[in-house]
């Protein structure tokens, strides 16, 4: 009995202290002193440090502890593991005895070194000899033997500042480490930061460094006071720092949250230890008080005048959609209505659920992590579910043990879905007793968040006919809806724009959109507008190589007889070409048909040519007719291709005509270009622009941050590479890299969840301080303040340019458009500053619009788009094929010859389409792509199909539980509807293709076991 009270009592401890427990904790050198914990805990604990840093790493720890089982002597095997382990300051908290519990003195002061240090981070980081310092503390006892490895490894593997940054993660984890670490900095000849740790100044500097060893308490009792004196002066400048961006605020505020790399290791204390804590008592029950008051502080949830000023109609339980720019805390709102709703729902005894809605998977971590668990964890069950979690396979169970749960919008789509169908168990609205919606201007069309809300609308017209009937309601949640900026829809006046304005509120069931008023001052004080910088390259500059790609193209052009009315390598050139690719398969005409395809590809290039070097332009082209030359070129034998076979095997070649005219013109081109390439007096103008903005940028601020908008990944990846290969940019301190999507529409390979956040991560702690990315950085991503922004060539609208403007938002930051005399990009930058200010002027109408007028038309909205639902479900019901699957045949594009019946395709997951024709192998050769492996790492895939005939692809070899099977893709077939009348079509996807194919009969396909 006396052994569970003492394990209850130390687990209770943990509890108190468990954000600094997790704070101080290195997990290994712990695991390794831990033999009582099973291989399964260490496998879970490992895991969590190495994926999502230390501090999560401890947490899985802490649990582990408290899950036990937990054998004789636990206790004292986990103490002693921390104290061995270079954990002595945890071990402090962590002793039952509370003898060694830091006082609120120590504790502050603790916070005070740290908040110094972090102050000088920068500095630090920058002239510290990380190794010399390391073993200086090594050989004082502050460091242990582990501590010393990690930093060598950390320094060797990737160099001195990673070191650094290693090396102060650690120190401050260690018990009364600041006066030592001022002596190993002296003796390793870093006087000048040691006196900018001590406060040794002017007079007083001689003295100090001269008398280090023997004056430890006084160089100790300095910081206090040189912090005391930062944070007088800093308080004012605190207050203009962004709530969910700031580092300062993450160390004072988000205890919970700061990892050890990032060295803001404050958890809160700095602001609340002040108060009147009383001293360790030595009876068991003052003991338990004097654990109560000194707990570690949750993170305070506080919001400032403007956040509580758009945030009161939502605390007063209404539906509305806040308005506030990026970087101005939104979310921050969000948690504290989160946490309001729920108060108020447990005291009256009531059902409270909450479900944040998010369109981008990065975002579910996001918000988990660094705003609604910090601040709700210790009070409810708060979880984050994606498509990337497995989790989501269980969302009615997850729905029902969680208080908060934050996942991807076509979650909680998928399980209505269920729900409605009544096959599989899933969730109705009802469960929830308030939906947040990030981003909330998608909320129209045929957007999920839109799919949601309109069944929202549903029950609230069903709740009307049921209140005039006397019979119960179906219970429905609040709707919060958060977005920096609503957009106008395309519109060209002012009453379309309010109309736009009407639609988004009348979708969400918003009885009001909140912007600031009041208290506009203080947000502008905290939103900081960036100077604007247009940068304009003269496009009128002989481009040799354009030359030569339009000659080559008007020869092909002559060749096929297609003579079009746009101009080569711009946008409406590129729609021409692709109808009539489409028009020529459905006529058969092939010679028209592949020449279109090919001219397409040399438009690509000279648009590749406007945007980033003319040598990025040539490989695109060079890598298409090598891949080209080697689809024509197949085996002599009609086996499918073998990595075993001999290389000296002949080939022979399919090329028709047609093929050897483009490819022999290619090739005939092919060095000219190349040395065009080569040619540095060609280099493309804009690039010489933006070069030049970057060097400004980045020399005329202490440690600059920037990002580089542009429009593909392509163009992404080449401008790292463009980066890379010149050493200028690396002599000014510039360390870039791309961040594209995860998506698999594109040709490049995408990124994968992981590596996006990786990216991310190194962007926060400056490793990377300049980032290339497509529109996925654009929206809701916590991107840290940057001082530079740069939309390289892109012509989006108003609400990108807002998204992307707000990414600007450190002191003195710079929003800069770069683009070409031609392109448009300029006036559509004009045009979209004219329609946010038509924006914020329909917003504002719509605010001072009658209640009653109001309330009207968002009924008629809501009622439109109602029907509007009902019509395109019933047009796409009228469009199914209803007749048999087998009057509908697939015909190569290349070469039109026929390959499979309706009959003949099956579904996989609702997503595969693949031939399960009898003799369909004969018709097909098996290849190797090398583009194919790496846009689908992450699949088995077993290579290309492609026609024997021609060499058209078809599509790619799937493995589906064991079965190698044919996957087409329909894009590359034309589509024979043999009915009353004979028509032909060309699909881009296969849900556009109106029939039902039947799902995939494994057991019809799978071989006996006899044939093993």
């Amino acid at each position: 009995m006396a052994e569970s009270t003492r394990d209850e009592r130390f687990l209770y401890i943990v509890s108190c202290f468990r954000p600094r427990l997790r704070q101080f904790i290195q997990v290994q050198p712990v695991l390794d002193r831990l033999p009582s914990l099973s291989a399964e805990d260490r496998d879970r604990v490992r895991a969590a440090a190495q994926q999502r840093g230390a501090m999560a790493g401890a947490e899985e720890l802490l649990r582990a502890v408290e899950r036990g089982p937990r054998g004789c002597g636990w206790i004292r095997e986990f103490l002693q593991a921390l104290e061995h382990g270079g954990c002595s300051l945890a071990a402090c908290y962590a002793s039952p005895s509370l003898s060694q519990l830091p006082s609120p003195a120590q504790e502050a002061e603790h916070d005070l070194c740290v908040h110094l240090v972090q102050l000088l981070h920068g500095t630090l980081v920058d002239r510290m000899r990380t190794v010399p310092v390391a073993e200086k503390c090594l050989e004082m006892g502050l460091f242990q033997d582990d501590d010393m490895d990690r930093i060598q490894a950390v320094t060797d593997n990737h160099g001195n500042r990673d070191g650094a940054r290693e090396l102060l993660s650690r120190i401050v984890q260690k018990k009364d480490w600041f006066s030592s670490f001022l002596v190993a900095l002296r003796e390793t000849q870093h006087e000048d930061l040691a006196d900018d740790l001590s406060g040794n100044t002017g007079e007083n500097k001689q003295n100090g460094m001269e008398q280090t060893t023997n004056k430890e308490t006084e160089v100790t009792s300095q910081p206090g006071h040189v912090m005391e004196e930062n944070l007088k002066q800093e308080k004012n400048a605190d207050d203009s720092f962004s709530s969910e961006n700031s580092v300062l605020e993450t160390s004072t505020e988000k205890s919970s949250m700061v990892s050890e790399s990032d060295v803001s290791i404050g958890d809160g204390s700095v602001s609340n230890l002040n108060e009147d804590l009383g001293q360790s008592c030595t009876t068991s029950d003052s003991d338990e008080d004097e654990v109560e008051r000194r707990a570690s502080p949750q993170p305070d949830l506080t919001l400032r005048d403007y956040q509580m000023e758009v945030a009161k109609p939502a605390l007063n339980g209404e539906n509305i959609i806040i308005c506030l720019p990026t970087g101005s805390g939104k979310t921050r709102v969000a948690v504290y209505v989160t946490k309001d709703h729920l108060d108020k729902k447990r005291r009256a005894s009531e059902p409270g659920k909450v479900v944040v809605l998010v369109n981008k998977v990065p975002l579910v971590e996001q918000h988990l992590q660094t705003e609604f668990s910090p601040f709700l964890k210790r009070w409810y069950q708060v979880i984050g579910l994606s498509g990337d979690s497995q989790l989501k396979i269980s969302f009615p169970e997850v729905v029902r043990k969680n208080d908060v749960i934050i996942c991807t919008a076509q979650i909680l789509e998928n399980s209505l879905l269920n729900a409605s169908k009544e096959e599989e168990e899933g969730v109705h609205l009802s469960d929830f007793s308030l939906i947040i919606i990030d981003e909330c201007h998608h909320t129209q069309k045929e957007c999920v968040y839109n799919n949601i809300m309109r069944r929202y609308l549903k029950e609230k017209m069903k709740n009307r006919k049921l209140a005039k009937e006397n019979k119960p309601l179906i219970p429905q949640p609040q709707i919060l809806g958060l977005t920096a900026s609503p957009g106008v829809g395309g519109a060209t006046s002012h009453s379309k724009a309010e109309e736009h304005i009407l639609k988004i509120c009348a979708n969400l069931d918003a009885c009001r959109i909140m912007t600031v008023e009041e208290h506009a001052s203080q947000l502008k004080n905290q939103v900081k507008e960036p100077a604007k910088k247009t940068v304009i390259a003269d496009d009128k500059k002989r481009n040799p190589f354009k030359e030569r790609i339009s000659e080559i193209m008007t020869e092909i052009q002559n060749y096929c007889q297609l003579h079009p009315k746009s101009e080569f390598g711009t946008q409406t050139y590129e729609q021409w070409v692709i109808r009539e690719e489409r028009r020529a398969a459905k006529e058969e005409k092939r010679r028209e048909r592949v020449c279109a395809e090919h001219l397409k590809k040399y438009n690509d290039a000279l648009q590749i040519n406007d945007t980033i070097r003319m040598v990025d332009a040539y490989n695109h082209l060079n890598s298409f007719y090598k891949e080209e030359q080697s689809k024509k070129t197949v085996r002599s034998d009609d086996d499918d291709y073998d990595d075993d076979d001999d290389d000296d095997e002949p080939a022979v070649s399919k090329q028709d005509e047609t093929d050897e005219f483009l490819i022999g013109l290619f090739n005939a081109k092919k060095k000219q270009l190349e040395e065009l390439t080569g040619n540095p007096e060609n280099e493309n103008e804009k690039l010489i622009k933006l070069r030049n903005t970057l060097m400004e940028e980045f020399t005329k601020t202490k440690e600059p941050r920037g990002i580089i908008f542009t429009k593909t990944r392509l163009s992404a990846s080449a401008l790292f590479q463009w980066i890379k290969d010149n050493p200028k940019f690396e002599e000014v301190g510039i360390r870039a890299h791309y961040l594209i999507g995860s998506g698999h529409k594109s040709e490049m390979k995408p990124m994968t969840q992981n590596e996006q956040r990786e990216v991310i991560d190194k962007f926060r702690r400056g490793n990377v301080n300049l980032l290339i990315a497509t529109t996925v950085a654009e929206e809701g991503l916590d991107i840290k303040e940057c001082n530079i922004v740069i939309r390289y060539g892109l012509v989006t609208n108003e609400i990108a340019m807002v998204q992307a403007r707000g990414r600007a938002r450190a002191d003195e930051s710079t929003y800069a458009v770069v683009a070409s005399t031609g392109s448009g990009a300029i006036e559509c930058e004009d045009v979209n500053i004219f329609r946010e200010k038509m924006m914020y002027k329909a917003i504002q109408r719509v605010q001072k619009m009658p209640q009653e007028e109001y309330l009207n038309k968002i009924e008629s909205f809501q009622l439109q788009s109602i029907v509007e639902k009902q019509m395109k479900t019933k047009r796409d019901q009228l469009k199914t094929y209803k007749k048999n699957p087998s009057l509908i045949k697939f015909l190569c594009k290349n070469c039109s010859k026929p390959i499979c019946s309706g009959e003949d395709i099956q579904v996989i997951e609702n997503m595969h389409h693949v031939s399960v024709k009898k003799d369909f192998q004969s018709h097909y050769h098996t290849r190797e792509n090398k583009t194919l492996q790496d846009k689908q790492a992450d699949n088995q895939t077993n290579g290309e199909i492609i026609c024997k005939d021609c060499g058209q692809a078809w599509g790619n070899m799937m493995v589906h539980r064991g079965l190698d099977l044919p996957c087409l893709k329909i894009r590359n077939f034309v589509v024979v509807f043999a009915d009353k009348k004979t028509t032909k079509e060309i699909f881009k996807r296969w849900g556009d293709l109106p029939i039902r194919f039947p799902s995939f009969d494994y057991a019809a396909h799978c071989p006996s076991s006899d044939e093993d």
